[in-house]
């Protein structure tokens, strides 16, 4: 087990966030946390990525608490927020170089980092331009890049796809899933996309206001509320009831 989330609360005043939440996540695994805006996805992981301590519970990675041992988790996740940029007054390939210096111990793993990032981005060429020329899917790959070049043990990307159109978000699920495969490398996707997380996870926790409301394998899940896809196993699991089409049947 890589990742351990014990009874985790988290309170913004009065408003309650996280309502003891606990989950677990194996090692080599996609993980997928799944839930509307609001529900408390981004808190999760903020927790986990150390940028948020919790008002109640605990969450260790890889036997490291994240409150008292902060430092040697942060050596063993890479994050990638939703809204996350590049220095827009670089080259692509100036950026991952810029990163992997910061990241690696020595020359000779940087240099390792660099060839991996620019396998990873899928850029070609277009990593001889200035990131300020990027169109945003352009940019998330890039940032995908960073992100699994310094071969993290626990990946935690929030929203990876988010906003792009086709083209470019297979090749970002492309991406995961083959460095999934390859490197071994643990996932922990947050996204309100739940066809894409089916597409993608090996288990999944949907969350709403705060609580954990079903966890399990895709599959398992859409067996047990017998639907068709998870979002009818969330509409479902929280209650709500499946609207009917618009334009009423045929």
């Amino acid at each position: 087990m890589l990742v351990e989330v014990l009874n985790l609360e988290k309170d913004y005043g009065k408003v309650k966030a996280l309502r003891g939440i606990s989950f677990s996540i194996n090692e080599g695994e996609i993980f997928g946390l799944i839930g509307p805006n609001g529900a408390g996805k981004s808190t999760t992981l903020k927790i986990l990525t150390t940028l948020l301590k919790p008002t109640g519970g605990r969450a260790e990675i890889s036997g490291h608490d994240v409150v008292k041992e902060a430092d040697r988790v942060r050596e063993i996740i890479s994050y990638l927020p939703e809204e996350a940029g590049a220095y827009k007054n670089l080259t692509g390939y100036e950026y991952l170089g810029f990163m992997a210096r910061l990241y690696a111990k020595d020359e000779g793993k940087a240099k390792k980092m660099l060839e991996l990032g620019v396998k990873l981005s899928g850029l070609g060429e277009r990593l001889n331009d200035k990131v300020s020329t990027y169109s945003k899917g352009m940019t998330r790959k890039l940032l995908i890049a960073r992100a699994l070049m310094v071969r993290p043990k626990l990946a935690i990307l929030d929203e990876p796809a988010s906003g792009l159109d086709i083209v470019n978000a297979y090749s970002i699920r492309q991406t995961i899933r083959h460095f999934a495969k390859e490197e071994g490398t643990t996932f922990l996707l947050s996204s309100h996309n739940m066809l894409e997380v089916e597409f993608l996870c090996d288990r999944v926790a949907m969350i709403a206001r705060g609580r954990i409301v079903e966890l399990g394998t895709p599959g398992e899940l859409k067996e047990k509320y017998n639907a068709e896809n998870l979002e009818e196993v969330f509409m479902r699991a929280v209650g709500t009831e499946i609207p009917e089409p618009i334009g009423g049947e045929g």
